[in-house]
């Protein structure tokens, strides 16, 4: 790691630091410059504003997100809606802790996705490239009728976006949300089993 990218990452440490404990809003770049001990004009060389960090932090914290969930993919002994499961519940789950554990994460989110809408886009389509992968390897396994996986693994996102940034959009509990996206998964399991002869069977817990 060069001197330059070792400042740069003193830069994003104590933005997150000031963003999780005083918040987005309340955190100024004179200020960041100062935990820095730098100079402002030397903090702009390295981020045009306070927004960019902000979405370096959230970006970094996506891609983490999308590796995590991109291991359900090698978890032996599991077939694919197992692993859609576990995929929905553990986006669920993970960023429901996430968010309750520092509340202020919830304004960043809010303020990176106004903001910066191509971003949101951007996470959302590292996690849908893992979604469509496991409706592929359901097509394989010939449990799942899917004519076009990532286009299906879309609309999937779409209807359960309220689980992957719950705190955004409800204050329900986790044991609720989980009773929902259960129901939700059970729906989508029975529309991309539709046409396919398979042993009646319970869906996978």
């Amino acid at each position: 790691m060069t001197m330059l990218d070792e400042t740069r990452e003193k830069i994003i440490e104590a933005a997150r630091e000031r963003f999780t404990h005083y918040g987005y809003g309340k955190t100024t770049m004179a200020e960041l410059a100062r935990d820095c001990d730098m100079s402002s004009g030397n903090l702009y060389r390295f981020f045009p504003g306070k927004l960019d960090i902000a979405e370096e932090i959230c970006r970094r914290a996506s891609i983490q997100t999308a590796d995590e969930l991109n291991l359900i993919l090698t978890c032996p002994e599991r077939d694919a809606p197992a692993r859609l499961r576990d995929f929905l519940f553990q986006d669920l789950r993970e960023t429901f802790a996430a968010l309750e554990k520092n509340p202020r994460i919830v304004e960043l989110a809010q303020i990176i996705t106004a903001e910066r809408p191509e971003f949101h886009n951007e996470g959302l389509k590292r996690e849908r490239d893992v979604l469509a992968r496991i409706l592929e390897m359901g097509v394989e396994e010939g449990v799942f009728s899917v004519e076009n996986p990532l286009e299906t693994a879309e609309m999937i996102q779409a209807a359960t976006m309220k689980f992957s940034y719950p705190q955004l959009f409800t204050r329900l509990t986790l044991e609720k949300l989980e009773r929902e996206l259960d129901g939700v998964y059970r729906l989508i399991v029975a529309g991309l089993t539709q046409g396919v002869h398979r042993p009646t069977g319970n869906l996978t817990h």
